[in-house]
């Protein structure tokens, strides 16, 4: 993967603008914390910031020979409505390497296999709320197989959508999850969709 530019590294180098002065934890369960950290700004004015914690997680873009894309279809009950998206997800204990995950979650939930993967970057989920990031992972030279699903995801379908008609999806706003978004607008600018 390439280093990232020079902006990124000057503004990583850079003084914090917010620093912690305290922590506590005011939920957590198997999948999640949240904390509330007490935080003074550059400017010496103190203040609250309220952070989720959630293991990193995996996003595949499987390109089929054909030009194609296998998205997948679920219920997302934060949101309340099913949507299209590229499969993605957490896979094993917190430090399992990404293409294992990859390979995991792409065979689980739509019972591809890839010949040949390529890692394509690590982007932030939402920073302004969560630690949480994701490895995107291109995925061809597929073969089909079955989906071996997990009981929270029984309601998934596996769908093959030809390009052009995903684009007139994003277009017309039918796909609403920002990772595959992201997703979708990464690898075209990279020229490999």
């Amino acid at each position: 993967m390439k280093p990232p530019p020079p902006f990124a590294r000057q503004m990583a180098l850079a003084e914090p603008d917010i620093t912690c002065t305290g922590t506590r934890l005011v939920y957590e369960n198997r999948w999640m914390r949240v904390r509330e950290d007490a935080v003074v700004r550059r400017d010496g004015s103190p203040g609250i910031y309220g952070v989720i914690e959630k293991q990193h997680f995996v996003t595949i873009v499987p390109l089929h020979a054909d030009g194609t894309l296998t998205l997948v279809e679920q219920f997302r009950y934060p949101v309340g409505e099913r949507g299209l998206e590229f499969p993605q997800g957490m896979w094993g204990p917190p430090g399992t390497p990404p293409l294992a995950a990859a390979r995991h979650e792409l065979l689980e939930e739509t019972g591809l296999t890839a010949g040949s993967w390529t890692e394509i970057a690590f982007l932030h989920a939402a920073p302004g709320t969560m630690n949480q990031g994701y490895t995107l992972f291109l995925a061809t030279d597929l073969t089909e197989g079955t989906a071996q699903l997990e009981t929270e995801e029984q309601d998934l379908i596996a769908r093959r959508i030809p390009r052009d008609a995903l684009e007139a999806m994003i277009r017309a706003g039918e796909i609403r999850d920002s990772i595959t978004l992201a997703a979708f607008g990464m690898l075209r600018a990279r020229g490999l969709l």
